[in-house]
């Protein structure tokens, strides 16, 4: 009997060491530890990254969607309808997009250098159907945090003096 007595005490006493002894201390708030997964980029990712912003590529061929399909620029500026166009650009424009850096839009600073002038008037045309036409357009709002470029209602006579102002802007 004393046997079995002092095995239930044995037993009991280290239960009761394994339960407890340890103390541990709370961290407040909330935290999760994980290992990072080391994972390779796939070439079309790292292809990806290594090229050109759309608001940076050249592409001179494309005219874009829209009722502009050639415009002829004369070599020099005509400066009566650059000072009308920078009087819109500064109207309506402005909002959005500073001359010589990224804003809510491209700047328009050398976008002659990158986009054909028929591009530019259909942009500033037609923004609706070339976001939703217009492959480079839609590459520029995504680039732009998907901030679609607002239909201003301007007539053409106002869009070829806008790109007139933008000619001085080069």
């Amino acid at each position: 009997m004393k046997i079995v007595i002092r095995s239930t005490v044995i037993f009991f006493s280290l239960l009761l060491m394994a339960c407890g002894g340890k103390e541990e201390k709370k961290k407040e708030g909330f935290s999760v530890d994980r290992e990072k997964t080391k994972t390779e980029k796939p070439v079309e990712a790292v292809a990806a990254t290594s090229t050109v912003s759309p608001s940076e590529r050249v592409d001179l061929e494309n005219k874009g969607v829209g009722p502009i399909k050639s415009v002829t620029l004369s070599p020099d500026i005509d400066q009566a309808l650059a000072k009308k166009g920078e009087e819109v650009y500064s109207q309506m424009c402005m909002a959005c997009h500073r001359v010589d850096k990224k804003f809510i839009g491209p700047a328009p600073t050398g976008v002659l250098k990158r986009r054909s002038p028929e591009w530019v008037m259909n942009m500033i045309l037609n923004p609706e159907v070339m976001v939703k036409e217009d492959a480079l357009a839609k590459e520029l709002m995504a680039e732009f945090n998907g901030a679609p470029m607002a239909n201003q209602g301007l007539n053409e006579d106002q869009a070829r003096s806008i790109l007139e102002y933008f000619r001085t802007l080069e």
